[in-house]
């Protein structure tokens, strides 16, 4: 298949995934699904909590000035991607959890965190630690495929998945343009997002890891492939 990708992330992660996949000798094309923005929120007493959760760098973004009375906590973050945006926010204990959301959850010293998230998210429990979350951004989808995701299609592109949430929308956004999805191959960051495209399409792999990287080289060894299948 062609080395053309199509990149359906928020920005500014689409940019920095579409800067990868150039360095892989991909062409990247960037059309969002979703739409990022603050949320107000009410911060806690954060002398009540002994560190921070972050599962998204749109959370370090979006938390605004009140993340500043955080700073001083132990940020736990999943991906380097949110590790290196919970850096610019200003936290400077930041810790990189190895996978998901339950791993960054399971390095958590103490008794309480604090779990700055999206509107659309997953409840993270831990037994003997009380999670506490607020959320301060907001990611609506868009109501329309993006004209650039249908060219893309058109051309042959491999559609990158990286979330449950995002293989569910593209799919319905792709049905309502009448995309034909035995002619589309997919690309997944994990086996949920895999499954919430549903069935039908040409082709659909999964990332080894959970990380945008692992994505990227999937898609490198899938447009290496006639039928964009990885080969053993």
């Amino acid at each position: 298949m062609s080395g053309l990708v199509l990149l359906l992330r928020p920005e500014p992660g689409a940019s920095a995934s579409a800067e990868r996949a150039r360095r892989l000798g991909l062409e990247a094309v960037a059309a969002p699904l979703f739409v990022v923005r603050p949320v107000a929120w009410d911060a806690p007493d954060a002398l009540s909590f002994d560190a921070i959760l972050l599962t998204s760098a749109s959370a370090a973004r979006a938390a605004g000035p009140q993340r500043e009375r955080f700073l001083r906590l132990p940020c736990h973050t999943v991906g380097e991607a949110t590790a290196a945006a919970a850096r610019e926010a200003g936290f400077s204990d930041v810790r990189t959890g190895p996978a998901d959301g339950g791993a960054a959850l399971a390095e958590v010293s103490g008794e309480r965190v604090l779990h700055l998230c999206g509107r659309d998210h997953i409840a993270l429990e831990r037994r003997g630690l009380t999670v506490e979350r607020r959320i301060v951004y907001a990611a609506d989808a868009v109501e329309a495929l993006p004209a650039e995701a249908a060219a893309a299609l058109d051309r042959g592109a491999l559609a990158l998945i990286h979330s449950p949430r995002a293989g569910a929308v593209f799919a319905w956004l792709a049905d309502r343009a009448g995309v034909p999805r035995a002619s589309v191959s997919l690309a997944a960051i994990s086996e949920a997002a895999a499954v919430a495209t549903g069935a039908g399409w040409r082709s659909i792999a999964c990332a080894g890891r959970p990380r945008d990287e692992a994505l990227l080289e999937l898609a490198r060894q899938l447009c290496q492939t006639a039928d964009g299948r990885v080969r053993e």
